[in-house]
């Protein structure tokens, strides 16, 4: 039986870099997001690509919207192996003292309690059948502040304390638990959702070269693929141009073949 993989936020970025690259690989797909129109897009790409998937259609910071959509699925999609907890985001960039607490709350909904939501729901399945996977992807920003960072970087640091507190707790039910931080990666939303879709203020990677989200899929599919005795517990990945969060070069898109 091939392996089913439930995706939260995967209308986007990394998530949807991530179906297409593991519809291609056999997997069987679970997709989750807020918009039906584009999980609808998504179920027919993949199910071109050659793969089974099923979409549920809520949104991660509400518990009972998470618990019934996950009893919506039938007996045979149940058993899900690997738990990809990706939604997450950004909202706004001001110093602390001038921060949005609307913004604030929708960083720590999405980003901290979505990640817990779904991993209480879903890991019980995995202790009972003492098995499964759950990759969570963190950032460079719960590796290191920068300014106007503040709680995104909390939530991110809190994303970082999680991954190692569960793969304590679940270690011992032979449970793999691992994540990913990733530092600027384009051909998301990222930046457009943190500046309330104002277009210009995204433009944010003019002149360095960052990550692609098919950089991070690709390391993924490499975590969740490795052999049954191995768990890659944490990766750190940048572009060659970014060393950390608060170093960059901006010299200019320096691409290497």
């Amino acid at each position: 039986m091939k392996k089913i993989v439930l995706i939260t936020g995967a209308t986007s970025g990394i998530g949807k870099a991530t179906a297409r690259l593991l519809a291609q690989s056999g997997y069987r797909l679970i997709l989750t997001g807020r918009r039906e129109d584009r999980l609808q897009q998504m179920k027919e790409e993949m199910e071109s690509l050659g793969a089974e998937c099923r979409t549920l259609c809520y949104d991660v910071r509400s518990y009972e919207a998470c618990s019934k959509a996950l009893e919506s699925l039938p007996e045979d999609w149940q058993a899900i192996d690997v738990l990809l907890n990706n939604a997450g985001k950004a909202k706004g960039f001001d110093p602390i003292q001038e921060g949005q607490l609307t913004h604030w709350e929708e960083m720590i909904d999405t980003n901290l309690k979505g990640l817990l939501y779904m991993t209480r729901l879903i890991s019980p399945g995995m202790v009972e059948r003492h098995s499964g996977h759950i990759v969570n992807i963190a950032s460079t920003a719960g590796k290191e502040v920068y300014p106007n960072g503040n709680v995104y970087c909390a939530t991110k640091f809190g994303v970082d304390a999680l991954t190692q507190a569960m793969r304590i707790d679940l270690f011992k039910h032979n449970i793999r638990v691992s994540q990913v931080a990733p530092g600027h990666v384009e051909e998301t939303e990222f930046a457009e959702v943190r500046f309330d879709g104002d277009k210009e203020r995204a433009k944010i990677y003019q002149d360095f070269n960052p990550l692609t989200s098919r950089d991070v899929a690709e390391t993924i599919l490499f975590i969740i693929t490795r052999p049954p005795h191995v768990n890659i517990q944490d990766v750190l990945m940048m572009g060659t141009q970014q060393a950390s969060s608060n170093f960059i070069d901006r010299s200019g898109r320096q691409w290497v073949d």
